[in-house]
């Protein structure tokens, strides 16, 4: 992945800020923590993503959400003017169904809860409730802070805001039910944006690296370190932003993983690294 750049957008972003719809920022290849010295705690299993098969995506979607399910991923995108709720068939990329959000709304993390699909919004406070058939909305819940990555562990609903702190909230009212820090090693990880819940674990893409975390949903703690870099041919890098969008498939035991602006999706296993 390339690095070109970052310090430029270091400078211009705001520590704790968001994704900016105004810039891409280039993916940045964030080698994970060396696991043979840890600095505190247990250390986590060092995995990579060996790819299985890749599909098209469509290049212009900043995708901020993934989710796989009955044989069809939703997706959310995000950008002001630009975010949408997608149903899409995996194998050709098509655009099954769309609606678009409010120019006003950017875009975040998506959670299915049943027959409803629960989509973030950055800043605006706002949870989107849709309906999984038809993609139309059905009410709205208001949350505190900023919305980044969401998923459904079956009970609540798990959150992140761009911290090391994850919130599980009640799907019905968005009320924080518990929180917890999650650990790398003894230290918090900061910049946990979307999020896949996979039975007791919680997988989370750091943002601006190619890392993505395996995390104990009940102590917080980060049992897999898992290096997804070069995914991308380096063409394709130019113009793509960071990896973005986790979705497990239960069926198949693999995941699904992409980015914003990302031509491909790949199919994934986890390995050892």
């Amino acid at each position: 992945m390339l690095v070109a750049g970052l310090a430029a957008v270091a400078a211009a972003v705001a520590p704790g800020c968001g994704k900016p719809a105004e810039e891409t920022v280039s993916p940045v290849h964030v080698t994970p923590t060396d696991t043979t010295h840890p600095v505190g705690g247990p250390a986590p299993e060092a995995l990579r993503v060996r790819v299985l098969r890749q599909y098209p995506h469509d290049k212009d979607a900043f995708t901020q959400g993934l989710i796989w399910h009955d044989g069809v991923m939703y997706e959310s995108t995000g950008q002001y003017g630009k975010s949408s709720l997608r149903k899409v068939r995996l194998e050709d990329g098509k655009v099954l169904a769309r609606r678009e959000l409010d120019p006003d709304f950017f875009g975040e993390g998506l959670a299915r809860v049943d027959d409803q699909l629960v989509q973030l919004t950055w800043r605006s406070g706002l949870a989107l409730v849709s309906d999984l058939a038809t993609l139309e909305r059905r009410t709205t819940l208001r949350y505190r802070g900023e919305g980044w990555g969401l998923c459904f562990d079956g009970t609540a609903l798990v959150m992140s805001d761009g911290s090391s702190i994850l919130e599980f909230r009640d799907p019905k009212s968005m009320e924080v039910l518990r929180e917890v820090s999650v650990m790398k090693e003894g230290l918090p990880v900061p910049r946990l944006n979307e999020l896949e819940c996979v039975d007791s674990d919680i997988y989370a893409n750091v943002w601006r690296s190619d890392e993505i975390l395996r995390i104990d949903s009940k102590t917080g703690r980060v049992t897999a370190s898992i290096d997804a870099s070069d995914l991308l041919t380096r063409l394709e890098s130019l113009r793509a932003d960071v990896l973005n969008g986790i979705a497990y498939k239960a069926d198949s035991k693999t995941f699904l993983v992409t980015g914003k602006l990302w031509p491909q999706l790949f199919e994934v296993e986890l390995v050892p690294r």
